[in-house]
This record gives C-alpha cells, sequence and structure tokens, in this order.
C-alpha cells in the first residue's frame, strides 16, 4: 500500500480550546486544552512535512522560524516554512503576519521587550476559505477564535518574541537574528490551475493544492517526491479508502484517488512546481465507468511513465 494513513497526536497548548470536532475525539473539562494536532508516521518517521490542525481561544506568542541557512548552523535539516487554510472564524478572528512598515532591529528588540510589538504587528482579519504562505523569517501570529490546517516543514523550531505574559521561554535574541522585520507580501496570490483545482502556494519550500471538485484517476507519486493528501470534508476515496475530514496520508507511489461532488482535499508536497497530475480526470459524466475505462490501461500508463 502506498497511501499510509496518518496518525493523529494531540498537542497541549495554554491557548488551545476543549471544543474541537468530534473526529478528534472529546476533551477533559480537566485536562490541560488542546491547541494543535499533528499527523504522524504510524512507524515513526519524520517525512519533509507536517501536517497539522491548530485551534486557538487566545493569541498564539508572536514568533518567527529560521530560514535555511540559519537551520544549517544549527543541525536542522532545513528552515521553516509554513502555511495555513483558515476552516473556520469566529467573527473578528485575525492573523498576524508581517510589520505594518519596517523597522530596526534594536527597535523590534524594544518592542519585543515591552510589548509593544503587538501594535506593530500587521493584524488582518480573516474568514474560512483564507489562505496564507509564510517563509521563515516572517514574523507572525495566529489569534483566537480560529481553525485551521498548517502545513510546514517538519522543523520543531520556533523562537517567540514576545507571548501576552505566559510564563513560557521567550528567544530574543535567536528571534532578532532569524526575523525580517518589515511587511508580509504574500509569495503567490491563489489561482485556480483547472474549475476545481486550485493552487494555494507554489514554493519555494512545498507547493499546497486544493482539489473541490467531483474526478477519478492515477496519481502517480515517486517515493522520493512523496504526496500529503490532507481530508478537509468527507468524500471521496484513496486506494478505496474513504476520504474524511479530519484524516491525512503520505503517499510514496501510485494510487487510486476518486473525489465526488462536495469533496475537499489539500495537496502538498515538496519543492516548487506544480505536478501535472496527467492521469487524473475532473467530473467525469459517469463516475463508474469512466473508473473502468481508466484504469483499464492503468500499466500501459505508469510503464510509459516510468
Amino acid at each position: 500500500m502506498t497511501a499510509i494513513r496518518l496518525v493523529a497526536r494531540r498537542i497541549e497548548k495554554p491557548w488551545g480550546r476543549r471544543d474541537l470536532p468530534p473526529v478528534f475525539g472529546p476533551v477533559s473539562p480537566q485536562g490541560e486544552p488542546i491547541g494543535e494536532i499533528w499527523f504522524e508516521h504510524p512507524l515513526g518517521r519524520a517525512p519533509e512535512l507536517l501536517i497539522k490542525y491548530l485551534f486557538t481561544s487566545e493569541p498564539l506568542s508572536i514568533q518567527v522560524h529560521p530560514d535555511g541557512a540559519a537551520a544549517e548552523t544549527l543541525g536542522l535539516p532545513s528552515g521553516k516554512d509554513e502555511a495555513w487554510l483558515v476552516l473556520e472564524a469566529e467573527t473578528g478572528a485575525s492573523i498576524g503576519i508581517g510589520l505594518r512598515e519596517p523597522i530596526g532591529r534594536e527597535a523590534l528588540r524594544d518592542a519585543a521587550a515591552d510589548g509593544s510589538i503587538g501594535d506593530l504587528v500587521d493584524w488582518r482579519g480573516v474568514g474560512a476559505g483564507d489562505s496564507f504562505y509564510s517563509p521563515a523569517g516572517t514574523i507572525h501570529s495566529i489569534g483566537p477564535g480560529l481553525t485551521l490546517i498548517e502545513v510546514q516543514q517538519n522543523v520543531d523550531v520556533t523562537y517567540r518574541l514576545y507571548d501576552h505574559g505566559r510564563a513560557r521561554a521567550v528567544q530574543l535574541d535567536a528571534a532578532i537574528e532569524a526575523a525580517a522585520p518589515g511587511p508580509y507580501r504574500q509569495p503567490l496570490q491563489p489561482y485556480a490551475l483547472t474549475p476545481g483545482r486550485e493552487v494555494l502556494a507554489d514554493g519555494p519550500a512545498f507547493v499546497l493544492e486544493r482539489w473541490r471538485a467531483p474526478g477519478a484517476g492515477l496519481l502517480q507519486v515517486r517515493p522520493d517526491k512523496p504526496l500529503w493528501i490532507v481530508g478537509v470534508s468527507d468524500g471521496g476515496r484513496i486506494d478505496g479508502q474513504p476520504i474524511t475530514a479530519g484524516a491525512a496520508w503520505l503517499v510514496e507511489g501510485a494510487i487510486e484517488l476518486v473525489t465526488e461532488e462536495g469533496s475537499d482535499i489539500l495537496l502538498a508536497y515538496p519543492g516548487k512546481g506544480v505536478r501535472s497530475f496527467a492521469a487524473f480526470a475532473w467530473a467525469p459524466a459517469n463516475l463508474a465507468e469512466f473508473r473502468r475505462r481508466r484504469f483499464r490501461d492503468a500499466p500501459k500508463r505508469l510503464k510509459k511513465a516510468s
């Protein structure tokens, strides 16, 4: 089997929530709030990307992640770019990304030390369906009242500039060095590649797509060029496995993917450059007949592709 269902692990956070979607199970009223769900390999491997859900009741720290050059000096495999897709947003919810104007590093240090950095961050109101790609070095925070999916390079390094008075460590020197203290510029405006296929981000660290239309076909994936699939809603199948909201798969070979009316999935893969997925066709008039016709010649296509 080349589609491996990833295992969900709950992560406690002071800014998290107890009202998680039912698919993730109940949270004890006496326990700590859950802020993140990590999707991990069942055999303990650490692949190149990490998929998360985030649930916020308070703002996250104002923080920054190291880029590739800084990561190399720390002995890490990569820097940490990340992207977010907002699933639910309470009225007035916002994401802070970048600063409203450029400032010097000493001014940034002073603002982080006295808490005024919160007034310098560019807080943007968000709603369901909004997406952002945040390159390493971007000063950012996620506000309360949000449920989102995060895709990131699989490096667990965060430098906090300011943590709203919580009793957690602040890595001020490292954060100042890693930060790009200026306004955020979205690297790519999301666009529809074809009806039902939207590109949310295109590198440099990974590509993120959203598919929301019926279709069927083979996705040919080489083991050295893996693919992550995340169920945003119920609907469709991966190698016969039902796609459900709150589930994620790692794909390292050819799979049969079927989407249906109402399907909503994310696809993520490392690097830059949108993949063709030429053997997948959208909106067949008769899905069952389409699949029989398509997969009858699948061995010939795979042999040609190899």
